[in-house]
């Protein structure tokens, strides 16, 4: 995409009256809609035909559905791709589907009054597509190749680029011999682009290290429950989606639950517990980072780390100064593998970050602070 220039975006969705809605919105919102499919395969031939910056993806559609025809476009022409899914849990399993297919995000496609609802929601919807319009789509290739590539740490435990890291290829190697500090706690925020990140830096994670496990991910409600099973799946440790009062300990994790901040309301002997609160949006989401970070700050007593990873807006900023100031340890994702590097630049430019680090080494660098020296 050209600077200074319109994104150009195709919209593909089953619905004749969802395809008019969501391009009326977008052209209002001054993003160029060169093209409307109603089906995949129409969608994988405007792509091939208008070379479009950003495509807006129905999940069901006839003839080929979102993921295949993510999966095409993914493999021809490398397009930033924005799911657009309906609350159901059948949808937001296909959702997940499509984002490892190489989607960058989803945006939760109205119920009821359809019309209404998206009206309320278009400036969320305009922010999003011009967001995920100047993601580069060769990144995810980068990153995952990255994965098995090594860390870019030198012999002196040092990345690259300047970072610090672990002296191995990944955060399991050594782990039988290192030894961790008592009941540590890492709160990790992320937006658009952050489900597939949060999940491999959560599968980076040695159970070894009895970590707390806190994640505030931007997400609607009806998706946040089958991303924590999701990452149970794929990670050591134990995750659930979070309800009000809930405790855990070493070895556990919470997801913040959609529409619901998440606050640490107590910590006692290694043991954290949250509320779920539905208090007025902060940064303009629920649930906010931030939230979660500055109450963090506040009652955890042993040690604390805040991780902010892609994402749109200044969400996180704040909480990154508060655990920074209550003697935590604060890492922030690199601009080379943020797919929107929004929230990561916003904690850095407040000067309370520690240390910045690309997506592989993000979990070497959570450990490293927890490390006994």
């Amino acid at each position: 995409m050209a600077v200074g220039s319109s994104p150009r975006a195709v919209v593909a969705d089953d619905s004749h009256f969802m395809r008019s809605v969501i391009s009326d919105i977008l052209e209002e919102g001054g993003i160029d809609v060169v093209a409307a499919a109603k089906n995949g395969r129409e969608a994988v031939d405007a792509v091939a035909e208008t070379d479009p910056d950003v495509v807006t993806m129905d999940v069901e559609m006839p003839e080929m559905n979102g993921i295949e025809a993510t999966d095409r476009i993914m493999s021809t022409r490398p397009t930033p791709i924005l799911m657009l899914s309906a609350h159901t849990d059948e949808n937001a399993d296909v959702t997940f589907q499509a984002l490892e297919k190489g989607a960058v995000d989803f945006f939760r496609k109205p119920g009821g009054e359809v019309s209404m609802e998206m009206s309320r929601m278009q400036d969320q919807l305009v922010d999003i597509v011009a967001s995920v319009a100047a993601v580069d789509p060769t990144d995810s290739s980068d990153v995952a190749s990255a994965r098995t590539a090594g860390s870019g740490v030198d012999a002196a435990g040092v990345g690259t680029d300047g970072t610090t890291g672990t002296e191995t290829t990944g955060p399991d190697a050594g782990a039988a011999t290192t030894e961790y500090v008592d009941d540590p706690t890492v709160v990790i925020g992320s937006s658009t682009g952050g489900p597939t990140v949060v999940e491999q830096v959560l599968s980076d994670l040695p159970l070894a290290a009895d970590l707390r496990v806190l994640v505030i991910q931007h997400m609607p409600s009806g998706f946040t429950g089958r991303f924590a099973e999701r990452l149970d799946a794929r990670s050591e440790y134990s995750v659930r989606e979070a309800a009000d009062g809930d405790r855990i300990g070493g070895g556990e994790a919470l997801i913040a639950a959609g529409d619901y901040h998440m606050e640490v309301t107590g910590y006692r002997r290694g043991r954290l517990r949250v509320g779920l609160t539905q208090d007025p949006p902060v940064n303009n989401v629920r649930p906010a980072v931030d939230v979660t970070m500055e109450t963090a700050a506040e009652r955890v007593t042993d040690p604390l780390a805040g991780v902010i990873l892609t994402g749109m807006g200044e969400d996180g900023a704040v909480g990154i100064r508060a655990i920074h100031e209550a003697g935590g340890y604060t890492v922030a994702q690199d601009e080379a593998t943020s797919a929107v590097f929004g929230m990561p630049k916003r904690a850095i430019e407040t000067g309370c970050v520690d240390g910045v680090a690309p997506v592989n080494d993000v979990a070497a660098a959570i450990l490293d602070a927890f490390e006994v020296t």
